[in-house]
């Protein structure tokens, strides 16, 4: 549990920080307050745990069971006759209950994270920029300005200006050049002050545009001035936007809400199926000539129109195709729009169920996770950060590319959504399997030693040894020789001992 949780924290501060990343460009140079920016980040977090869960578990296992094989507490287990599935049993418990949780999370607390999330980075995208011209450039992050500035200095005073006033309108731009300036901002925080010394206005003269012959002749006005003020409505302050906007997304929806929306947009879509297929029909193959013969089921003029055709009157002719040209215009515009409307349905329709899929394929990928974290690990038999985390970042990078790419056809329709959206998890099944049966089996196949000479038998290349060459000299046994030895030496040891007792009487005396 310890290194879960370090590994879980790790993994949400990397994805928290790509996360970040792909979103600084909305953030940058908008001038918000600390406090909405640790709100978001909190948001994400939040946002950001279904997906990180899985990868923590995944690294988790993979160094729990790397440190068990590395000092061969594993092999210690499975000498005392446990087997490997004995050993996962209490954590494949664990994460079971880990995985419910993760569900009924996305369930509760993601959508309503989601909903805040996003209305946050709506909110930021629609702030105003903070004022930031640069020297040498337009600047055209004011509404219907563009502001040239040649040079800049300290004191904030803006040097040979050039403005482009589109408040108007394009087509009654109006032109000032001044040599100097400043732009403040007002005290509400919703005005530009822009002063502006020695200069001059252009604007083109309201002329019909009957009158106008050539761009030449169009008559311009010019004015001089050597102070003016202009007010500019820039309004820089956060206004969060409405929470309400993103409460019929799916992403801020519960499971329950999810299927009740899927079951009541199947039966609109049905309807819609059966109440347009025959009105199409209908106005496709409706005949041209006369009312009647626009009546459903006249096909007096649609089965042999070309024989018609040709038999009738130049006059009728060309008022059939000029009727046919209105009525295809009509009809395509009408079908244009239906399409258009039965599109976002369907689009809609799939968002909802890629969500409510997203939800049980996250929560089912905690457990096969650790189906092959576990086994993985006591196979590498490697510990710590380094071979565990390089295996489960690329097991993951694949997982991810996997569900990403089933997600894309989901959506854009091109796959069934249940296709896409459990491709990723058909993928870890298989490899959970491959590698619990392994492991299971004592399989060698991830040991670095095996590989290596593996490798080495590839190669050609042998293990060198070396020898150390000794010489010894040996001689026959001499049997009769070695007994009298021992005799001998049998005798000396009694006269010693007899020596040493008189010796020790001697010195009693």
């Amino acid at each position: 549990m310890p290194l879960l949780l370090v590994t879980f924290s790790v993994c949400l501060f990397i994805l928290l920080m790509q996360f970040i990343w792909k979103y600084v460009g909305d953030m940058v140079g908008k001038g918000v307050e600390l406090k909405v920016l640790i709100e978001m980040f909190a948001y994400a977090a939040l946002y950001l745990v279904p997906l990180g869960l899985p990868l923590s578990i995944l690294l988790a296992s993979l160094m729990t069971f790397g440190n068990l094989g590395e000092h061969l507490e594993l092999l210690s287990i499975k000498s005392a006759g446990i087997s490997l599935m004995r050993i996962m049993k209490p954590l494949i418990i664990l994460v079971a209950f880990i995985a419910v949780i993760d569900f009924v999370f996305q369930n509760q607390i993601a959508p309503k994270a989601q909903g805040k999330l996003w209305t946050i980075l709506w909110s930021l995208r629609q702030k105003s920029p903070e004022l930031d011209i640069p020297e040498g450039s337009f600047y055209k992050e004011i509404p219907n300005y563009n502001v040239y500035v040649r040079e800049k200095d300290k004191s904030g005073v803006l040097k040979d200006m050039m403005i482009y006033d589109f408040s108007g309108g394009y087509g009654n731009a109006v032109v000032i050049v001044a040599d100097s300036g400043r732009l403040k901002m007002s005290d509400d925080k919703k005005y530009l002050i822009l002063t502006l010394y020695t200069g001059e206005q252009f604007q083109n003269m309201n002329v019909r545009q009957s009158n106008r012959r050539a761009p030449e002749q169009i008559p311009y006005e010019r004015e001089s001035f050597s102070f003016r003020q202009i007010l500019i409505h820039f309004d820089s302050n956060f206004n969060m936007a409405d929470e309400s906007y993103m409460q019929n997304r799916d992403i801020t929806k519960s499971t329950k809400e999810l299927i009740s929306f899927i079951d009541s947009a199947k039966v609109v879509n049905d309807s819609i199926r059966r109440r347009e297929s025959p009105l199409f029909i209908n106005r496709i193959y409706a005949g041209f000539a006369g009312a009647g013969s626009a009546r459903p089921g006249n096909t007096e003029h649609t089965n042999d129109f070309e024989k018609y055709f040709k038999q009738a009157s130049l006059g009728d002719q060309i008022r059939a195709l000029e009727s046919a040209k209105s009525k295809a215009d009509l009809l395509n515009n009408d079908l244009n729009f239906r399409l258009m409307d039965q599109t976002m349905r369907k689009k809609e329709f799939r968002g909802h169920r890629i969500e409510l899929n997203r939800r049980f394929s996250y929560s089912l990928a905690c457990l096969l996770f650790f189906f092959i974290g576990a086994p993985l690990g006591a196979i590498i038999r490697k510990g710590g950060l380094g071979v565990p985390a390089v295996v489960s970042v690329f097991i993951f990078i694949l997982y991810y590319t996997v569900d990403l790419f089933g997600f894309k056809m989901a959506k854009q329709g091109v796959w069934p959504v249940w296709q896409g959206m459990w491709l990723s998890t058909l993928l870890l099944v298989l490899l959970g399997a491959f590698f619990t049966y392994k492991a299971v089996n004592d399989s060698v196949m991830m040991n670095p030693d095996a590989w290596k000479d593996v490798l080495q038998r590839l190669v050609g290349k042998r293990e060198m040894r070396n020898y150390s060459r000794k010489e010894v000299i040996m001689v026959s046994p001499g049997y009769e020789r070695d007994v009298c030895a021992m005799t001998e030496t049998d005798k000396i040891e009694e006269i010693k001992k007899e020596l040493n007792i008189k010796n020790e009487e001697s010195w009693e005396n």
